[in-house]
């Protein structure tokens, strides 16, 4: 439903209970006016609730005047309104942890199964929008994202003015991350050791596969601790592609506990909270663009041996 809003010289609708107004650009011009286009461009959404939406005045333009049904559709436009369910959506029971803030970045410790960012059928109930409503930081942005089945540390900028030197850290790759793993013994290896493999988007929705060529994907891989057929993995990942350390302990013949993916993936569980993956971001470290200073957090979390 068109892109979140995020820095923007002048956003004509506030954050609502901790949710962003979303925009569209249009392409085209159009005639049958604005309600038309909506529900035909929106299809998941019923011609009703944009009239609905429409008749409140939530769908503005980008100078924040409230279109009506029949307000003209041009090219060029940008239009903002706020990105709803039509199904009230289930409470994720587990809280975040606030680890650190300051003037430029909010460290959180992210618990599993809470999404970073409104998608699907996931609104309110994700980091986002939790931390907008409960902090009142209307440009709070992700520097980076986690999966919604991981756990663990996560960093958000909310200053405009210096996100990108946050965000420019991850693209030159000086960050260090350290996660942790339940799994399987992983046979015929001497630890630690480095794993590489080329990874791309697979056929199937949403996984990742490993296919031949120069690989363009490497994760560090220690083994720490071992209690009869379950290891406690520690693990370096050197590059940051789409499911890689899941991939990769999956691909080395030890899944990790409950990865509903790999090395299958399994129909979706929807709002069983029972059997977390056994992933967690412990640590991210690197040296602040602003002050020169290192800085080190830990996830207070801890992964359930069985």
């Amino acid at each position: 439903m068109g892109r979140q809003a995020e820095a923007n010289a002048y956003i004509p609708l506030p954050v609502r209970d901790g949710v962003a107004p979303s925009y569209l650009w249009l392409t085209e011009t159009l005639a049958g006016g604005m309600l038309r286009f909506l529900a035909e461009r929106f299809p998941d959404v019923t011609r009703d609730s944009w009239a609905a939406r429409l008749e409140r005045g939530e769908v503005v333009d980008a100078a924040g005047v409230p279109l009506k049904a029949d307000s003209h559709v041009r090219q060029g436009m940008r239009i903002w309104y706020y990105r709803e369910l039509d199904e009230a959506e289930t409470p994720i029971p587990f809280k975040e942890r606030i680890l650190f803030q300051d003037d430029h970045l909010l460290i959180v410790d992210k618990p599993h199964f809470l999404p970073m960012i409104p998608t699907g059928r996931f609104l309110h109930e994700t980091l986002l929008v939790r931390l907008k409503a409960q902090l009142e930081l209307p440009h709070l942005t992700p520097i980076h994202r986690l999966d919604r089945e991981t756990a663990g540390v996560v960093i958000f900028s909310h200053k405009l003015e210096t996100r990108g030197k946050y965000q420019s850290m991850f693209q030159k790759r000086v960050v260090k991350k350290v996660y942790e793993a339940l799994a399987g013994p992983i046979e015929g290896r001497a630890f630690p050791f480095t794993y590489r493999s080329r990874m791309q988007d697979a056929a199937q929705f949403f996984v990742s596969e490993e296919v031949p060529g120069e690989p363009n994907s490497e994760t560090l891989i220690e083994a720490v601790e071992r209690r009869g057929d379950i290891v406690r993995y520690r693990l370096h990942p050197h590059t940051g592609r789409k499911h890689q350390l899941r991939l990769h302990l999956s691909s080395l013949g030890a899944p990790i506990l409950n990865d509903a993916f790999y090395p299958v993936a399994l129909p979706c569980k929807g709002d069983d909270f029972s059997a977390p993956l056994q992933l967690l971001a412990r640590s991210i470290s690197f040296e602040d663009p602003l002050t020169g200073a290192q800085r080190t957090f830990h996830s207070e979390r801890t992964l359930d041996w069985p």
